[in-house]
């Protein structure tokens, strides 16, 4: 599902995409099916990613700023800026098919 980024989670937003443009944005949890479930997905098309784990409070409490207080998992913060809360295959799919890493080119450095 995508979410529009407000207030607080706005600046959020931001902050994240100005540090590292190229990289999406995973927060989540490995104890979470559906954040795996995105990782596989991110890795085995080749889209840089940095996982930032919720396990932490302080990272748990930035995911939910983003979304509006929400505190689902997975949420992917994409380099233009929007932020998608649990989203499916389909939606990683339609959202980050252009952030892949394209053959012969530089690979991105996520932190």
């Amino acid at each position: 599902m995508f979410v529009t980024a407000e207030g607080d989670g706005r600046t959020a937003v931001e902050a994240l995409t100005s540090e590292q443009a190229e990289c999406v944005w995973l927060f989540g949890a490995d104890w979470c099916a559906d954040c795996r479930r995105a990782v596989e997905w991110l890795t085995r098309h080749d889209v840089p990613f940095t996982m930032i784990d919720t396990n932490d409070d302080d990272e748990r409490s930035r995911a939910a700023r983003i979304v509006g207080g929400r505190t689902n998992i997975p949420v992917l913060v994409v380099p233009d800026g929007r932020v998608l809360v649990e989203p499916t295959n389909v939606e990683l799919a339609g959202a980050l098919t252009s952030y892949r890493r394209r053959r012969g080119a530089a690979w991105v450095r996520c932190r």
